[in-house]
């Protein structure tokens, strides 16, 4: 017994010690003072507490934020795919070149596989002529009619046979490079690469080309997908007769003078101009120069666009990732001086790769960050309530003993 009652007291006075440490005192419930003010703040605490819950669940838990960081990498992407549609209301297609040059002067290839992926569609007062352009046969912003639906057909399977065949390039073809001249431009950007003269009279691809009086008062659309060097450089729209008369010597001197100081209006719209796959665009990626409309009045303009790509990352949060490109652009309207060999009118994209590489990455603050941020608003919101509760109690004594009514 004397054990029993030894072992008793040491349990008795570590449950004492133990309850020392209580800071979260009980009080008896007959000694709690019950009033409409207290249950007006504990409704307000409960809808409090759920609502402000709810805010962080959304917060932390549902709400994706995007981080970013820039770093330098050594680096570059392999190639620069670039997508454009570009429309010049006053320039005829046949005196339209595209040509793009690297930083050492050389001209770059346009093609991304074996075939060109340019098109010219002829225009009159902003509408399509139908059945004479190489693109689409159907009228803008029309319903495709049988007539449409057919010329279009037949341009496809046309295209379709072509590439079968592959057209030659009469042996500008370069060894390095397995390509097709399957259109006129196709063959004469390819002699004009080797700085050969070419007879294109004898090109079939040139049999059916249109010359310039036959496109008076025509417009052109431009689009197409071309891959270009990341090694900088630039690719330009540029209106000349020497397109068309290309290995023609029958030109006299004043018709050489009349073409060389010809004004031309290059005023052009942008309905499209990205770079990279469409299809590796990251969620809210802005092209700055889509739907950009330029009026130039001055006939001997060169309108230059100064492009800055950044090879840019998107990481999803489930780990996938796209590769893709965005830029900045500056804008410049130069006079080119006829004859003084400074340039010729037209619109210039001129465009370099930064080394400076971009990574967004999605991410969510998670759980802890919920279960965290939970506990400090029950834990506020108690707190505050408490206060105000304790201010209304004491307001509510001193308003009774100055009327000597009960406390409500």
């Amino acid at each position: 017994m004397p054990a029993n009652g030894q072992q008793h007291s040491s349990s008795s006075s570590f449950m004492d010690k133990l309850r020392s440490f209580d800071n979260h005192t009980a009080v008896a419930d007959e000694f709690r003072v019950r009033t409409k003010n207290g249950a007006m703040i504990s409704l307000f605490t409960i809808v409090s507490i759920l609502y402000l819950t709810y805010q962080e669940y959304q917060f932390n838990v549902t709400t994706v934020e995007v981080l970013d960081r820039v770093h330098v990498n050594a680096t570059t992407p392999a190639g620069l795919p670039v997508e454009f549609e570009i429309d010049f209301p006053y320039l005829p297609c046949a005196l339209i070149s595209v040509d793009a040059i690297d930083p050492t002067g050389q001209l770059q290839s346009l093609h991304l596989d074996r075939t060109h992926h340019v098109y010219k569609s002829r225009t009159k007062d902003g509408k399509v002529l139908q059945g004479m352009n190489q693109g689409m046969k159907q009228e803008l912003g029309g319903t495709a009619d049988e007539e449409g639906l057919m010329s279009r057909l037949n341009v496809l399977m046309e295209e379709a046979e072509v590439y079968k065949d592959c057209g030659s390039c009469y042996g500008a073809e370069d060894p390095d490079e397995d390509v097709c001249c399957n259109t006129c431009d196709d063959v004469k950007r390819a002699y004009k690469h080797k700085g050969w003269n070419l007879d294109t009279k004898n090109v079939r691809q040139c049999q059916d080309e249109a010359k310039v009086e036959d496109e008076a008062d025509e417009g052109c659309i431009i689009k197409g997908d071309i891959a270009l060097s990341t090694g900088g450089g630039n690719f330009h729209f540029a209106p000349s007769h020497n397109l068309e008369f290309f290995g023609d010597d029958t030109r006299d001197v004043f018709q050489l003078a009349h073409n060389l100081f010809e004004e031309y209006d290059v005023s052009h719209t942008i309905n499209k101009l990205h770079f990279g796959e469409e299809d590796q665009f990251f969620p809210s990626q802005v092209h700055q120069l889509n739907g950009a409309d330029r009026h130039v009045e001055d006939g001997y303009g060169m309108y230059q666009y100064y492009i800055q790509l950044i090879p840019t990352r998107y990481i999803y949060l489930n780990g996938t990732s796209q590769q893709t490109f965005q830029y900045s652009v500056t804008e410049h309207l130069r006079h080119v001086s006829p004859g003084m060999g400074r340039g010729v009118p037209g619109v210039f994209f001129f465009y370099e790769v930064s080394a400076l590489h971009v990574e967004f990455e999605e991410a969510r603050k998670g759980w802890i960050r919920f279960f965290t941020s939970v506990c400090a608003v029950v834990g506020g919101v108690f707190s505050v309530a408490g206060v105000l509760d304790r201010m209304l109690w004491n307001y509510g004594r001193r308003k009774q003993r100055g009327s000597g009514g009960a406390l409500g």
